[in-house]
């Protein structure tokens, strides 16, 4: 290995020396490096803090299959050693011709030992588990439009039961502009019909708001704005809906103002 390729690699060794991933032969000739070279000092400084960091994490989950990805890849990738500082004459101090812009560097193979890769692969892992942490976390935090009426302070409530027994219920907010009916034990539409759902306006027309599942015990949001609807009706339509009733709601309810 020549003095050039050398000086690389000792640079190159400041991540695996910030995890803790080196064997002792390297830590040993890395320390040495590391006593000469302030560019080194801080690039290990700010990757322990970022460890730190993590560390704070520690309950990020990240998505299954991650880690073999990034370590399937890893050995296509050579970290980039810092970029010494430039002395009066224009030249480096670790080497002659370092670039000085990492982002116009052409990635290597990596040369690295297996210690190397594998804890790149832990920083490379990390990093992007923090990155993705909220991501992942969100969705199952935030409620379906659904939920927020029926979790509405202002939701109202209107039931009806059939004569066979099932139930329906239509849930109301305001402030949500949203109604949301929901079924128990109700019998299936009869064949090529479907049950189809309405939102009286103000001026007692029935705006066409859905259709409902086949199943018996649903829970539905209404399409359309229901800020001023005074009633919710369903009756019983073709296959695919109508834009206007044909039959006679089954079942309407009449919504507090």
């Amino acid at each position: 290995m020549s003095g050039h390729d050398d000086a690389d690699e000792v640079h190159a060794l400041s991540g695996a020396y910030a995890v803790d991933a080196l064997d002792t032969e390297e830590r040993a000739r890395f320390e040495e490096h590391l006593r000469g070279c302030p560019t080194c000092r801080t690039e290990v400084d700010e990757l322990r803090g970022t460890a730190a960091l993590l560390a704070s994490d520690a309950d990020a989950e990240p998505p299954a299959g991650l880690r073999d990805s990034i370590l399937a890849g890893i050995e296509t990738v050579r970290p980039l050693p810092p970029l010494a500082p430039a002395t009066g004459d224009g030249s480096s101090a670790a080497r002659t011709s370092a670039p000085t812009d990492r982002r116009s560097v052409r990635r290597l193979p990596f040369r690295g030992t297996p210690l190397l890769a594998a804890a790149a692969a832990v920083v490379l892992v990390a990093l992007v588990g923090l990155a993705a942490w909220r991501p992942w976390a969100e969705p199952d935090d935030v409620p379906t439009a659904a939920e927020r009426v029926l979790a509405a302070d202002d939701a109202t409530r209107a039931s009806q039961e059939l004569p066979d027994g099932s139930r329906a219920t239509v849930v109301v907010s305001r402030s949500e502009g949203a109604a949301v009916i929901v079924t128990e034990d109700m019998a299936p539409a009869p064949d090529g019909k479907v049950y189809e759902l309405w939102l009286e306006e103000p001026d007692g027309r029935l705006a066409p708001a859905g259709l409902m599942p086949d199943d018996s015990d649903a829970t539905v949001l209404l399409d359309g704005d229901a800020t001023d609807a005074t009633g919710v009706g369903v009756t019983v339509e073709p296959d695919g809906g109508s834009p206007q009733p044909t039959t006679e709601p089954v079942l309407f309810f009449e919504l507090e103002a």
